[in-house]
């Protein structure tokens, strides 16, 4: 019986008008003196599922490719050469020239989005995944 009347008043509470249910959750504060407002620290002890997800997902490790040199290659070498630590000359022309070729594996996201910035911006094309 106690199922068939909480149906009933579901039923009752789906067919009112907006008016009603603020009435109704107004009336529902005072008479068990709650609030229906969710405190800011339940709000954020409680990230939805989502949420969790996202940031379970969230990359820590990132590999950087050159996709194209551009038509600057001497200035992508030089960069090249200075984002990349004790790299040879040798070794920066064959990464320009051979593009697209992975230049840096398992960095972070700052190390990455350093050194693509830096290609970027002389004229260079980079991926990160």
């Amino acid at each position: 019986m106690v199922e068939n009347s909480r149906d009933k008043l579901v039923e009752k509470i789906g067919n009112m008008t907006v008016l009603e249910l603020a009435d109704l959750l107004k009336a529902l504060e005072e008479k068990f003196d709650i609030s229906a407002i969710m405190p800011m620290g339940a709000a954020a002890a409680a990230p939805a599922a989502g949420e969790v997800a996202a940031k379970e997902e969230e990359k820590t490790e990132y590999k950087v490719t050159l996709q194209d040199m551009g038509s600057e290659k001497i200035k992508v070498i030089k960069t090249l050469r200075k984002v990349i630590p004790n790299l040879e000359l040798s070794k920066a022309k064959k990464m320009a020239e051979e593009a697209p070729t992975v230049i840096a594996e398992s960095i972070s996201k700052e190390e990455a989005m350093k050194m693509k910035g830096e290609l970027e911006a002389v004229g260079a094309k980079v991926e990160l995944t």
